[in-house]
């Protein structure tokens, strides 16, 4: 339904956790929120658990859940980790990526997610001939999220360069539009639809050459759209840069107007006192994906300083080695424990702010990530009766979902007054798990 009302047994409001919680829902938004209702009225649809605005995945490669698992066997690195990913980029066609980023927007409404960035880079065929529609790909991802019934900002991805000065290699070609000219002609075309938006994307400052910069922020700034960017995951990145054009990643985004409060720095891992000032004082946003950041052996980014800085906080689960946004929260503050030997660097409600609000504003959907009267009526329902969320009163049931529960503990979710989960199953993909491996089975045969 996209109109009704929901009774909530318990519901997070402005930071605090009331009982009893009438949503009143018409044309898709919150129409009226009421607390104190101890029982839910006859015809309304009832929410047992803790819920939660809708969670925003901010930044997410759907194609990389193909790699979970099989990049777990032996060692490695993060270039050698990149080689795999390259060979599975290498299989996908139009039809396989729409199955298989069905499959992933399915499991995350599964855990709660409402709202999806997708860092798209996968523009055309292998070799880097277009396709007859060129944006076929990109269409194919927003036409998955329609049909996993969750909502998608689609971050067209600028990737232009292997390297400084360095021509795409071969795994890249499909990636490039050659020109930065060219990336605008092509994504200009792309339609806006009511659960999807159109952003862009630097892939990152080795993959478009900084003369070039400039005609990718302009895009966004023209259209008032966000803007997203790979910013220092990883050192030997830094160096290149230092190299190439004496300055940091951050530095030469900041010469090139990339940085400000509509662009988002995704792992901002590695950097100097001067790039967290430059990042925090121009309101550039940082996107942690704590769940990568690990499983690639990234590092622990200073996600402290920069939100004491001045850069809003969001979060994502990049390659999906989980698909979690409970755990990305949780593992914020428990990575940056394990750094500083002190605890509680962010309350839960600083965190659950992060997983919602925030993040659907990095992701360009201001009206969205709060239960309050006007905005979209996307929310998720953490079960607090499970064997990892039973016993601590409900009034904690922030610190709950955040401290203990994970993906698994999603009871329902609803995307426009539209319930996507009810009692843990998909209502439109009725199997998830069949879907994942059927997607995932046909790229390796």
């Amino acid at each position: 339904m996209t109109q009704g009302t929901y009774w909530l047994e318990h519901a997070w409001l402005g930071g605090t956790v009331e009982p009893g919680v009438l949503v009143e829902v018409a044309d898709g938004r919150v129409g009226a929120v009421r607390t104190g209702t101890p029982a839910p009225p006859p015809g309304a649809e009832v929410l047992r658990g803790l819920t939660l605005p809708g969670l925003a995945n901010a930044h997410s490669h759907a194609f990389h859940r193909a790699l979970r698992g099989t990049v777990q066997v032996g060692s490695g690195t993060f270039w050698t980790w990149r080689e795999v990913m390259y060979s599975v980029a290498d299989r996908l066609a139009p039809d396989s990526y729409h199955a298989l980023a069905r499959a992933v927007y399915a499991e995350m409404a599964l855990a709660g997610i409402t709202c999806v960035g997708e860092f798209h880079y996968l523009h055309h065929a292998p070799g880097g001939t277009p396709y007859a529609d060129p944006n076929v790909m990109g269409e194919a991802l927003i036409e998955a999220a329609a049909e996993a019934g969750v909502r998608i900002t689609l971050l067209d991805t600028a990737y232009l360069s292997a390297g400084f000065g360095e021509p795409p290699g071969h795994h890249q070609l499909r990636f490039s539009d050659g020109t930065a000219d060219a990336w605008a002609e092509r994504c200009s075309v792309l339609k806006e639809q009511d659960h999807a938006r159109i952003g862009a994307a630097v892939h990152s400052v080795r993959a478009v050459p900084a003369a070039q910069l400039a005609t990718v922020a302009g895009w966004a700034e023209e259209r008032r759209a966000p803007l997203h960017v790979h910013l220092s995951e990883q050192t030997a990145e830094n160096d290149a840069c230092l190299a190439a054009h004496g300055v940091t990643p951050a530095r030469l985004l900041a010469e090139h107007g990339v940085l400000g409060p509509r662009t988002t720095g995704v792992h901002n891992t590695h950097l100097t006192g001067e790039d967290i000032a430059l990042l925090g004082g121009s309101g550039t946003g940082t996107c942690m994906c704590p769940t990568t950041e690990r499983d690639l052996a990234d590092g622990i980014g200073p996600a402290v300083a920069l939100q004491s800085a001045g850069s809003p906080l969001s979060l994502g689960s990049d390659s999906h080695a989980v698909i979690d946004l409970l755990e990305e929260a949780r593992a914020m503050e428990l990575d940056e424990r394990l750094r500083t030997r002190t605890r509680g660097h962010w309350t839960a409600a600083a965190l659950l702010r992060a997983a919602t609000e925030d993040g659907h504003a990095a992701l360009g959907w201001q009206e969205a990530g709060a239960i309050e009267p006007g905005r979209l009526a996307d929310f998720t329902t953490i079960a607090l009766d499970s064997v990892r969320t039973a016993g601590p009163p409900p009034r904690l049931g922030a610190e709950t979902a955040v401290f203990a529960a994970s993906a698994a503990d999603v009871r329902h979710t609803v995307v426009g007054g539209r319930q996507v989960v009810r009692d843990g199953a998909h209502t439109l993909v009725p199997d998830v798990p069949a879907a994942l491996a059927d997607a995932i089975g046909a790229l390796r045969d």
